[in-house]
């Protein structure tokens, strides 16, 4: 194969991961969000009546799972659904990080643009007569006619 032919597959292989990188993100953030929709109240006790139930059933005296299995196994699930929202969270911070950064530049560039012209357009002031020798009042001073100085 020609080097040309092989860089066109290596760029399309690059796009073809950016976008199946955020159809990725859009699914997992849709998956997260009816996830966290889908766990009404009802739903919740319902599951731990479940749970409760297949765990009487299996008697835990008698058989490999004892209770305290369960709740090492509960503890583990409930760890590493708390890592993955905690990871998925990270990863969302971290774009709008990107997201505030890139709109900080645009604004910077922007205002780079907006400044020569701005000062161009700015007209010279006459000189004055006669400058003064005193500074001007703050504003608080000027409004109460009393200087500190």
């Amino acid at each position: 194969m020609k080097f040309e032919a092989l860089r066109q597959r290596v760029k399309r292989a690059e796009q073809v991961v950016v976008i199946r990188s955020v159809e990725t993100q859009s699914n997992w953030f849709t998956l997260s969000k009816v996830w966290r929709e889908g766990w009404t109240p009802l739903r919740i006790i319902t599951v731990g009546l479940a749970g409760g139930f297949i765990a009487g059933k299996l008697e835990p005296g008698k058989t490999r799972f004892h209770g305290a299995r369960w709740l090492q196994m509960i503890g583990s699930v409930s760890s590493l659904l708390a890592s993955a929202q905690a990871a998925f969270a990270s990863m969302q911070a971290a774009e709008a990080a990107d997201t505030a950064e890139q709109a900080a530049d645009k604004v910077d560039d922007v205002a780079d643009d907006v400044a020569p012209a701005a000062a161009a357009r700015v007209q010279p002031q006459p000189a004055a007569a006669a400058p003064r020798s005193e500074p001007q009042p703050q504003p608080a001073e000027a409004a109460t006619d009393v200087s500190e100085r």
